[in-house]
């Protein structure tokens, strides 16, 4: 019994599968990338909220906690976008670009805040 008509059959099912893997490979990437600059943006808000912070904490005015936080992000590869530094707090938003098969999603924010603690100052004993 010959099934001339069926074939081929096989081919387009496996085309099928590699076009479905192929797409879902491409947004695994996209995802990930997304991820990595996430992070990337986190940890540039943290160490640029903490050079803020320790500005405060020396005395330096506000506007010196900004140039250290725009000077500390910068060398993490981010951008300031915003620095609410003054008192005893420092809270900053960054930006990082992330790569291109993860640009759709714009570029990555990271948010910290860090607070000076007036009696670790002096180097108290419950710092």
């Amino acid at each position: 019994m010959s099934r001339s008509g069926e074939r081929g059959g096989v081919s387009i099912v496996m085309l099928g599968v590699l076009v479905v893997g192929l797409a879902l490979s491409g947004s695994a990437a996209r995802l990930g990338g997304a991820l990595v600059g996430r992070a990337r943006a986190d940890a540039a808000a943290d160490a640029a909220a903490l050079a803020a912070a320790d500005a405060l904490a020396s005395g330096r005015s506000d506007a010196e906690a900004r140039t250290a936080a725009t000077e500390t992000a910068g060398s993490n590869g981010a951008r300031l976008v915003s620095c609410s530094c003054g008192g005893l707090t420092a809270e900053v938003v960054v930006e990082v670009g992330i790569p291109a098969l993860a640009a759709v999603f714009g570029p990555a924010r990271g948010h910290a805040k860090a607070e000076v603690r007036p009696e670790c100052v002096v180097g108290g004993a419950g710092c």
